[in-house]
C-alpha cells in the first residue's frame, strides 16, 4: 500500500538546512517526493511511500533539523501519483 501526503511547514524553516535534511530523512526511509522553499517563508513537501515511512517523515517535519523552529505543520492527504526518488526543488 502506498500513501501520499503534502505538508506545509511554518516557522523558522528556511536557511536552516530543512530541505537537505528532509531529503536525507526521505532517502533513509525510501520515500519518494520532493521538498521546496515557498516565497511566503514556508517549506512545502510531498511524501509518497509506505504508510509508516510517510507518517514518520510527517512527524519529523514537526521538529525538523536542529536550527529549525517549527510552529505549524499542515498535512493534506493526496492520491498517490507514482513518484520515484526524492528531489530538493
Amino acid at each position: 500500500m502506498t500513501v501520499r501526503r503534502r505538508v506545509v511547514v511554518s516557522g523558522r524553516v528556511q536557511g536552516v538546512w530543512f530541505r537537505e535534511s528532509c531529503r536525507q530523512e526521505a532517502d533513509a526511509r525510501r520515500v519518494a517526493g520532493w521538498v521546496r522553499n515557498r516565497p511566503d517563508g514556508k517549506v512545502e513537501a510531498v511524501f509518497e511511500g509506505a504508510p509508516d515511512a510517510v507518517e514518520a517523515l510527517v512527524g519529523w517535519c514537526s521538529i525538523g533539523p536542529i536550527r529549525a523552529r517549527v510552529v505549524r505543520v499542515e498535512v493534506i492527504d493526496e492520491l498517490p501519483a507514482g513518484d520515484s526518488g526524492f528531489a530538493v526543488r
